[in-house]
Formats: C-alpha cells, structure tokens, sequence
C-alpha cells in the first residue's frame, strides 16, 4: 500500500513569485528555466481569467464554428484560452516546444537564432469544461512540463511529447471559479494560490494539499451508466448501498478541474470510463491524466485506468485517450477491485 509523504509546511499568504523563488533549488535541474515557465504560465491565467470574468459582458460566449482535433465544436473561449496561453510562453521563448489539446499538432518554438537550447515541453487544455461557461459554471486549465529527450539546439520531435506521465518535472491546474486559483506541483508536494483580484498577486492559501484516503463523495456521469462496463456498474451499486458511511453523495460537474479540486479537498473519486461508445475513453492521457494523476499522487492520492497505474501507460499518440479513476487512495482501489472481478 502506498505511503502517504508529507512535505515540509510552506509560509502560509506568502506570494506565488516568491514561493517560487524560494523553493526552485529543490528541483534537481534547477536552472531559473522553470521557475520562468511557472510564472509565465501564471501570467497567462491572469490574462484568461480576466477574459473569463467578463465572458457575460462581451461576445465570447458560445461556439467558435470550429472543431477540434478530437471533432469537438470549439467554445469562443476555448480559441482565446489557447491563443493566450500559447503567445504567453512563445514570447517569452522558455520552452522548445507546446502541445494543446486544441490543435492538431505539436508547435516548435524557435529561438532568435533559429535555434532552441530550452529544456521544457508543455503540454495544456487549454479551458477545461469550457462549455460550462454559458451556465457561470467553475471551468480551468491544465498543464503538463516535461524535460525534452531530443538535444538542445535541435527541432523538437513527437518524442518529446509522448513521454509518460512519470517522466513529468511539474504539472497543475488553474480554476476559474469564485475564485481563482493555481494549484501545481514540481513533485514535491501540492501547493495552492488564490489570486487576489484587486492587486493581481497569488497568494500561498492551501499549502501542502492532500487528498483524504477515503471520502464520501463520488463524482461520474451517470447519465452514461447503461453504457459503463460492469464493474463500473458494480462500484456505483456499492457507492449507493446503505452500509456504514455509504451510500455516498454523488457530485458532478461535468468539469474535470472542479470536481478533481472539490473531492483533493473533500474526499472522493472521479470516474471517467470506457463506454461503448467511447472504448478507449474519453479524456486525454497528455493532455488531463497524465498531470491530474501527478498532482494526484502528490497529494496522496491514486489515478489509474481502472487496471494500470496511468502515469506509467506509454503513450503512443498525441491525442491519445484513456479511461480515468482519480482521487482517494482507498476509493480508487475500491474501484480498482471491482473492475478486477468484472
């Protein structure tokens, strides 16, 4: 059974700028690299934030007319989200390369030589529950940084990218919510930052963040359920008997950032399977797993695809998909065992 790490207790309302400051030596590639690529992602999620906060006031709500690589009708936030984010970490030239889940393919950074000797490759959602925000409901993003594998100086590959979630150096989430907040982790603990809006400044408001080992809430589509496979049927059944502290509340959002942050803080399990209309799932491994599953972990937690622990499945393409249990370590398992006897 996994042993919960506990990390030393940062100051609470210190300053985001300078917890990362503070605490970029413990990363063993400690360079400054990070810690920029830390604050320019921070900057961009004011910018998106700003944007969200007004979404009802300007003409940015609804769809865009466009899809997606996964055939998705892109929101108008969703293609501001991605522009900002992207432009952020471009002009700023910290990284060799990003991939969003709102494009096809993986984008090169250049430096002014023509050349990159950056380390990093990004990978983000953009606006997470992006369609949610004709409704004012909480939405998010999240990121993924990995070391490159390919030599500095050169063009970045698809090799960079399709690394597994254990090779990840940070990852995080920003929730735009009734308030906004980044949560994120370089594998030394989870630590979370409130923006206070009247000065634009992030503050250290849930330090050293650890999911309970157990909860009582359950959050999964259960609009879904003639469709779950059986020992997904099986665990919602055990979810809703009347034994001990069961039957759980079932809470869902439709937002993998929300209801992931509500059941870390909590207690609880998010199920996203296979369906028969999605096999493979529906979330994505680079994209949403793969750093939810870091910060899971991190914090105490398990994520898995019901089978295998997801941060170490090898990803074979870009916009690979899986299914994904998260939360609580002993809810996982709970649901893990019931997958296993199916």
């Amino acid at each position: 059974m996994k042993i919960q790490t506990f990390y030393p207790m940062p100051t609470r309302n210190q300053s985001l700028g300078e917890f990362i400051i503070e605490n970029q030596n413990e990363f063993k590639y400690s360079s400054g690299e990070l810690s920029r690529l830390i604050n320019s992602i921070r900057l961009a999620a004011k910018v998106v934030n700003h944007e969200v906060n007004k979404a009802g006031l300007v003409d940015i709500l609804g769809a865009a007319g466009d899809t997606n690589v996964q055939g998705e009708d892109q929101q108008k936030l969703d293609v501001y989200a991605n522009e900002a984010f992207i432009k952020g970490l471009t002009n700023r030239e910290i990284v060799c390369g990003i991939a969003s889940e709102e494009e096809d393919h993986f984008i090169t950074i250049k430096g002014r030589n023509e050349q990159n000797d950056n380390k990093y490759v990004v990978l983000i959602d953009p606006l997470d529950g992006s369609s949610n925000i004709d409704v004012n409901v909480s939405v998010g993003t999240i990121f993924s940084v990995y070391r490159r594998v390919t030599p500095p100086g050169t063009p970045v590959t698809l090799d960079d990218f399709l690394q597994p979630g254990n090779k990840q150096v940070a990852a995080g989430y920003i929730i735009y919510g009734t308030s906004t907040m980044i949560v994120y982790t370089t594998g030394h603990g989870v630590n979370g930052f409130t923006l206070n809006p009247a000065i634009g400044t992030y503050y250290l408001s849930h330090p050293n963040m650890q999911f309970p080992r157990t909860g009582l809430i359950y959050s999964v589509n259960e609009g879904n359920y003639v469709h779950f496979p059986q020992g997904v049927k099986d665990y919602i059944k055990y979810c809703q008997a009347e034994e001990g502290d069961r039957p759980y509340t079932s809470r869902y959002i439709g937002s993998l950032v929300s209801d992931f942050h509500r059941n870390m803080i909590k207690g609880g399990i998010y199920i996203y399977p296979n369906t028969a209309k999605d096999p493979d799932g529906k979330l994505r491994l680079l994209y949403e797993c793969n750093p939810m599953a870091f910060i899971a972990e991190q914090a105490g937690g398990k994520a898995s695809n019901g089978f295998q622990r997801i941060m170490d499945i090898e990803p074979s393409k870009l916009h690979q998909r899986v299914p994904f249990f998260c939360g609580s370590l002993e809810m996982v398992e709970k649901a893990e065992s019931f997958m296993q006897k199916a």
